[in-house]
């Protein structure tokens, strides 16, 4: 399996190499990387958007959950609908593998004002997204400087439209930005890895029964290089099991033999 630098220098090349080759003037590639770079460990502010039933969102009402964040424009035809419908196929997975329920997903319109709601609710019918947990929004125009800043997304306009980093921020519960995904499409465990290592994370704060069991499951499911999918390990919760099972014949050993010395001292 290929290295996570490996995965992520690929991943970068192709997510330039979705910006147009022909322009007057070529943007500064090193530059985006770094600013989106940049952007991982920083705490998203307050945002208003409008959904695509016009009703107004925060993005902290997604805080609870990891959050997966596209930015997008409804005017382009080739760069946006391709790494929406990818992501999608790799969103769908994710909730496979994790839980159907484990994360959200916005994409959000930044050429305003014509990524209204009824443009960004065209967009998604456009590319059939019917996910219940992933809303398309419309920030307000005076946001996108500072909005797009924060995410560490760079776009600049064309005659055509505009160049843009193709990138998707994963943002922990807590509003956080953890990782950046780069690319009109992109191997799996680059979306999941970090979606798991949130959930893990968060089933680790608090110890009851279901958590535990989050914990164990999350820890089982691997990704299949072959299959090219998520599965369960079911080999690892036999070892999980083996060993718990171990850990408390020793414990039991332990205080038997604490009793039994209590006892003789008596």
């Amino acid at each position: 399996m290929r290295s996570p630098r490996s995965l992520f220098l690929t991943a970068f090349a192709l997510a330039v190499l979705a910006i147009p080759a022909a322009r007057a003037q070529q943007p500064d590639y090193e530059k985006a990387l770094r600013n989106s770079q940049a952007a991982i460990g920083r705490e998203v502010g307050e945002y208003r958007f409008r959904d695509t039933q016009m009703r107004e969102v925060r993005l902290a009402d997604y805080r609870g959950k990891p959050l997966v964040v596209s930015f997008i424009y409804t005017g382009c035809f080739q760069a946006c609908p391709v790494t929406t419908q990818f992501l999608a196929k790799a969103v769908q997975q994710a909730r496979d593998a994790l839980g159907p329920d484990s994360f959200n997903v916005v994409s959000i319109g930044f050429n305003q004002p014509f990524d209204g709601p009824e443009a960004m609710a065209s967009f998604a019918r456009q590319n059939r997204i019917s996910d219940p947990r992933w809303a398309f929004l419309a920030p307000e125009p005076r946001a996108v400087e500072a909005l797009t800043r924060e995410f560490g997304f760079s776009f600049n306009a064309t005659p055509k439209g505009f160049d843009h980093l193709t990138q998707a921020s994963i943002v922990d519960a807590n509003g956080v930005i953890y990782r950046q995904v780069y690319g009109e499409s992109f191997e799996l465990p680059m979306l999941v890895g970090p979606l798991k290592e949130l959930l893990s994370g968060e089933a680790s704060q608090q110890l009851t029964l279901e958590n535990v069991w989050t914990k164990v499951k999350l820890y089982c499911t691997v990704y299949d290089p072959v299959g090219g999918g998520y599965r369960v390990n079911y080999s690892l919760f036999v070892e999980i099991f083996a060993g718990v099972t171990f850990l408390g014949a020793v414990a039991w050993f332990v205080v038997r033999e604490f009793r039994r010395g209590r006892r003789h001292a008596a």
